[in-house]
């Protein structure tokens, strides 16, 4: 190449980010099928994959003595045939209209999810419809849900945070109270479960008139009320009162409970109390602290336990709804959860004690309030991006008695609230006085040093 030669570039411009778009969490529609049963629909453009939750009032309360555990197998067993699918059949149809069926029991309700392309909703409507209008209910299915369950319970015992958490239940509720029993049943109720059972448990409890159904997707060209009315309008059954809920109750005097599982390396930990749930006006403050507290890898909790002393590789604290009632009335169990190494089990608890005393007397920092504002706020549209999580979260807020502008309502607190506020309302729910400790770990180790620390009577029990 001869000559003089000089390279020259074009520089296009540098994009400059746009006016942010303002965020509120979706505004459901309602509406009321023929049968009773009540929709709230929320279009989504561009949500192909269209979601289906239903709220269906069977709360754990209500099942029989001696057979806790029905409404988790029923749940179960909703999508095993209907009266003109098999088993085989009903899973083939599901996966011809690319769609997924999920169901649990809880102690509100038991919960349905379907979740189908927009271009087969109809289909996946129908499968939905059958399912709840005549689930075939076979009993070699039952008897195979039965077995699955009671595999699920040994499983459950060798796990130390599900162990702790089924000790922690049972300690702080009493003994009568459903709350204080595993959702999905023992071992002793399990094995008491048969088809007929299951069968009179959903005739008594599943109708049209007491269920709602969430529908959150592009709804584009789809005429939703006639789909419903030819799908889920075809479920019939006698109307009834919905359930009511006793109210949630709870003993915190501080007390220790340890699990005796000798050799452990670890000991699992639960620390926690009940306190205000979503109807309360403090729950935003709530939340805002408790995230504050030990709500990711930099709150107090994990700056502490993990950063400084390496006790844990981590330690959240979490509120999470009980059960509610229609008249508003409802409890939330307040909690810290994690595992630390067996040998600085008593010293992980005193740290965790000084933690929430500091916090009662110096409050949280500007600085803290801030950055948990900014995460909870600020990842609410990346929350809240799927068809999924839209209908999830309204469906929660139905069967809680909620509003359907609640959950738009508590982002607009929490990016208002003052970090006065926040402290009061973690300060109120983690009181030092009042929580009941949860250790599952080695009593030969952990037991002397835990009394020395004084956070309550200490009790022994076999794993």
């Amino acid at each position: 190449m001869t000559g003089d030669y000089t390279p020259t570039m074009t520089f296009h411009p540098q994009p400059q980010p746009g006016t942010p778009t303002p965020w509120a969490f979706p505004a459901p529609e309602r509406t009321t099928l023929s049968n009773g049963l009540t929709v709230l629909h929320c279009h989504r453009p561009g949500q192909q994959l269209v979601a289906v939750d239903l709220v269906l009032d069977a709360p754990l309360a209500a099942e029989p003595e001696g057979l806790d555990g029905i409404a988790n197998i029923l749940a179960r067993a909703l999508s095993e045939g209907t009266d003109t699918l098999s088993a085989e059949e009903f899973a083939g149809e599901l996966e011809r209209a690319g769609a997924t069926l999920d169901a649990h029991a809880d102690h509100p309700a038991v919960r349905v999810s379907l979740e189908v392309p927009a271009s087969r909703l109809e289909r996946g409507l129908t499968l939905l419809g059958d399912a709840l209008r005549a689930p075939a209910l076979p009993e070699d299915e039952i008897e195979r849900l039965v077995a699955n369950r009671l595999d699920e319970i040994v499983h459950e015992q060798a796990n130390p945070a599900r162990r702790a958490a089924k000790a922690f239940y049972a300690t702080l509720f009493a003994e009568d109270d459903r709350l204080s029993r595993p959702r999905s049943g023992s071992t002793d109720t399990v094995k008491a479960i048969d088809r007929a059972a299951v069968h009179a448990f959903y005739q008594a409890h599943l109708r049209p008139s007491t269920t709602t159904a969430v529908v959150v997707g592009d709804l584009t060209g789809i005429d939703l009320t006639a789909q419903l009315e030819a799908t889920l309008g075809t479920w019939t059954a006698a109307p009834a009162e919905a359930s009511t809920h006793a109210p949630v109750t709870a003993d915190d005097t501080p007390r220790v409970v340890i699990v005796d599982r000798p050799g452990s390396v670890q000991t699992q930990l639960l620390i926690g109390r009940i306190g205000p749930d979503r109807h309360d006006p403090a729950w935003a403050a709530q939340i805002l602290g408790t995230y504050c507290l030990g709500g990711t890898l930099t709150s107090r909790l994990d700056r502490v336990l993990r950063e400084e002393k390496g006790y844990t590789y981590g330690v959240r604290a979490f509120a999470q709804p009980l059960r509610s009632a229609a008249d508003g009335s409802g409890r939330a169990l307040l909690a810290i959860s994690g595992s630390v190494d067996t040998g600085n089990t008593a010293p992980a608890l005193a740290d965790t004690w000084t933690i929430l005393r500091t916090l009662a007397a110096e409050g949280l920092t500007d600085g803290e309030r801030e950055e948990a504002v900014q995460f909870l706020v600020g990842v609410a549209p990346l929350k809240y991006e799927t068809a999924g999580s839209v209908a999830a979260t309204l469906a929660d807020q139905v069967e809680q008695y909620l509003p359907d502008n609640y959950q738009a309502e508590v982002y607009r607190q929490l990016a208002e609230l003052d970090t006065e506020t926040a402290t009061r309302a973690v300060v109120a729910a983690f009181p030092p006085d009042r929580l009941v400790t949860v250790l599952v770990g080695d009593a030969s180790v952990i037991a002397e040093p835990v009394k020395a620390l004084g956070i309550g009577d200490v009790t022994v029990i076999a794993n």
